[in-house]
């Protein structure tokens, strides 16, 4: 490696520690924040309440009325909650995918919402898109699966009875290890998406996923941020969006059409997997939500559309 080489790769890495520091400290102050509350809720029994309240809607997707916790312990925590919850179930292959595709479209909803709206989304757009496609993709899945849902038995939501000391340490350890894991995540990703444009690698992997993303309604430009969303999740890969933001890289367009897909479709490894161990079928949880993102992009650039010719025609009525 030439000595120009390494410089230019010392000089990207030390360009890319002060923003990559600013943002983990967001990051561990959201994530220590609501892991608590919901630490909190957990412990004195709330969820299972909730759940109770809201569990005769489950039955328009299908699903016993105990899925309910599983979709709430998804909803307010992430898919880690809900996959404990959706294991203790007994749910057959339907149940699963339809559970499943609605956890990993709503999942970590205070959380990764904050995580948009630092990226310029609106927070109550994101909310009300994201409930309402797993609702939507929930009701379309019971539909058109085979079978149905009347000989699953439904399962009593499980009360949490761990003492409050011992639930104190469980949710500081694994807090802890999240934070961890987040934060050499945050640094490594934001290094690479750097060396990456430094030595114009980021170029030829847009004009690689080109063609998709044009499909997808997506800027060839966003092309490494959707790779990453769709790998590491939407809270990880907000990082690196974060700092092509700041660098001028993205226009407010470009960041609001990404939001709008990766909102309802990122994840697509780990967590994935994780379900389709569970039973869900993988190809029909990513297809329908990625088919699902890209009607909501195209969507969203029909309204671009609609307010740019009325802005011109009222320039135009105005001059």
């Amino acid at each position: 490696m030439s000595s120009t080489t390494t410089s230019r790769i010392a000089s990207a890495v030390k360009e890319v520690l002060p923003s990559s520091t600013k943002t983990c400290i967001w990051m561990i102050k959201i994530t220590v924040g609501v892991s608590f509350a919901m630490m909190l809720l957990k412990f004195f029994n709330i969820l299972p309440w909730i759940s109770d309240f809201i569990s005769p809607v489950f039955k328009y997707f299908g699903l016993p009325g105990s899925a309910a916790l599983a979709y709430l312990s998804g909803y307010f925590v992430n898919n880690y909650s809900a996959i404990a919850v959706i294991s203790t179930l007994g749910l057959d292959w339907r149940a699963t995918t339809i559970i499943a595709t609605m956890a990993l479209c709503s999942h970590s909803m205070i959380l990764e919402t904050a995580v948009l709206k630092k990226t310029g989304a609106s927070s109550t757009r994101m909310v009300i898109v994201r409930t309402l496609t797993a609702f939507v993709l929930g009701w379309l899945l019971n539909l058109i699966l085979p079978g149905s849902a009347e000989h699953i038995a439904d399962a009593a939501a499980q009360k949490w009875e761990l003492p409050f000391g011992e639930t104190i340490l469980q949710w500081f350890t694994s807090t802890l290890r999240l934070v961890v894991t987040m934060v050499l995540i945050i640094y490594a990703l934001n290094i690479l998406q750097r060396l990456l444009s430094e030595f114009g690698i980021m170029n030829v992997i847009a004009k690689i996923f080109t063609p998709l993303m044009y499909v997808l309604g997506l800027p060839a430009r966003t092309a490494f941020l959707w790779i990453v969303a769709n790998v590491v999740g939407l809270g990880y890969g907000a990082a690196a969006m974060l700092d092509e933001i700041s660098r001028g890289n993205l226009s407010e367009r470009d960041v609001k059409l990404l939001d709008t897909h990766v909102c309802v479709n990122h994840s697509n490894v780990e967590d994935l997997l994780l379900m389709t161990t569970l039973g869900g079928v993988w190809w029909i949880m990513l297809s329908i939500r990625t088919l699902a993102a890209m009607v909501l992009v195209w969507e969203h650039r029909l309204e671009f559309y609609i307010r740019d010719r009325v802005s011109r025609k009222n320039s135009t009525f105005a001059s």
